[in-house]
């Protein structure tokens, strides 16, 4: 019997008519497999080994057992297949009923986004238990939203209240059970999500990641054959894929690498109703620091790393305390910004780490919701620390915060 006690029903069971392929879009190759057999070694990649269940289309049903089912015993996750309905309703219901008694938290998740890394899952599946209520991860929106009606604009949408949302969507299994029990079959929801809020759930926002965007059409597979080939090239990070600098005889090929570093300290502001930000999180309770924006001093050194790694300058000249468009903007606008610039001047970022120097606040329980959210603003990994200076100096004194931020990058 299952010892599992969460759950990843991984749903397999659609057509992907605008892929333009003509086996089920779970099937197309994707690297040496195809995306069901990605997206499922994303699972399997969990702390926990979950017990799992394949949504998969009627006629593939004994396919996909046949093909992964020693791979999954060799994880040792419990593993199950059964046949998809006719809406993505009826298929995660199909996946919910094979579930053992003992499963206490279910994640639905899109097989159609195979490059969600495993540490998503992870955090998903962790904010649940810890919150008790439905969780899912996702993006800020950062390019600028229109309403419109036919080709005419009707007005800007304020994009610091939207989110791009992905799975896997995570839920108590009670909670999943009743929802879907109660869910009118004759409305089209798009999400698990959407039917768990029309029950009432509470749902909570976690940072999603860049990798996890769904293939729909032929451009999205195209960019996941790119990434799954980089990551077979031993690239560390899918997004980080560099090309090798040109080679002469008896030359190997090396990728073009670059290194920078970046530092930023801010002062604890006078006023205790200042909020703070920091690692690009709001940090209830805690006085805020000093500055022209949010004076969030990680992201700050991380930009400031980035900019130099790309020969591009420092956060002062690109983003002057002169430009009233950056007052009070939080960290994702620089970093999201400067992302952009990076990539337009021939770059990619390979990975970032940044460490924060002060008393307060105590980084080390959020420490993953950091690093999640900042990997996801950046498409690419970001690990973030944190140390004191026993008592020596301002950090030490308390009068502020310093944070000290290194970025690789790969020429594209």
């Amino acid at each position: 019997m299952s010892s599992s006690t969460v759950a990843v029903i991984l749903v397999a069971a659609g057509s992907g008519t605008r892929l333009g392929r003509a086996e089920p879009k779970a099937f197309v190759p994707l690297g040496d497999s195809t995306i069901l057999g990605v997206a499922l070694d994303a699972v399997l990649g969990m702390r926990e080994a979950p017990h799992i269940v394949v949504v998969a289309p009627a006629d593939r049903v004994a396919e996909v057992r046949a093909r992964f089912a020693d791979v999954a015993a060799a994880a040792s996750a419990p593993f199950d297949v059964v046949p998809g309905g006719a809406s993505r309703h009826e298929s995660v219901a199909a996946g919910l009923e094979v579930l053992p008694h003992v499963v206490d938290t279910v994640l639905v998740h899109d097989a159609a986004r195979p490059l969600t890394p495993s540490l998503v899952f992870d955090e998903v599946a962790a904010a649940v238990r810890a919150r008790g209520h439905g969780v899912v991860p996702g993006l800020p929106v950062v390019d600028t939203i229109k309403r419109v009606e036919g080709r005419r604009i009707v007005e800007t949408v304020d994009r610091s209240r939207l989110s791009a949302v992905q799975t896997p969507q995570g839920f108590p299994r009670e909670d999943l059970d009743d929802a879907f029990q109660a869910a009118d079959p004759s409305v089209e929801f798009t999400d698990d999500a959407a039917i768990a809020a029309a029950a009432g759930i509470e749902i909570d926002l976690v940072p999603g990641d860049a990798r996890a965007f769904k293939i729909t059409v032929p451009e999205d597979l195209r960019r996941a054959e790119r990434l799954v080939g980089d990551a077979k090239g031993g690239m560390t990070h899918p997004d980080a894929a560099a090309s090798a600098a040109p080679t002469g005889p008896g030359e190997s090929a090396v990728p073009d690498l670059r290194i920078g570093t970046g530092v930023d300290v801010h002062a604890f502001d006078d006023d205790p109703a200042t909020p703070l930000w920091l690692a690009g999180l709001e940090w209830p309770g805690e006085g805020g620091l000093s500055g022209h924006s949010d004076g969030d001093a990680a992201a700050h050194a991380i930009c400031d790393a980035l900019l130099a790694a790309a020969g591009l300058g420092d956060v002062g000249a690109i983003f002057g305390t002169a430009d009233p468009r950056f007052a009070a903007a939080h960290g994702e606008v620089f970093l999201a910004e400067t992302r952009r610039l990076v990539e337009a001047s021939g770059f990619r970022i390979v990975n970032v780490t940044v460490q924060v120097v002060g008393n307060r606040p105590k980084l080390a329980p959020r420490r993953a919701e950091a690093e999640g959210l900042l990997s996801g603003v950046l498409g690419a990994p970001v690990s973030v620390a944190a140390t004191t200076t026993d008592a020596l100096g301002f950090t030490g004194r308390g009068e502020g915060v310093s944070a000290i931020a290194t970025a690789m990058l790969a020429r594209t």
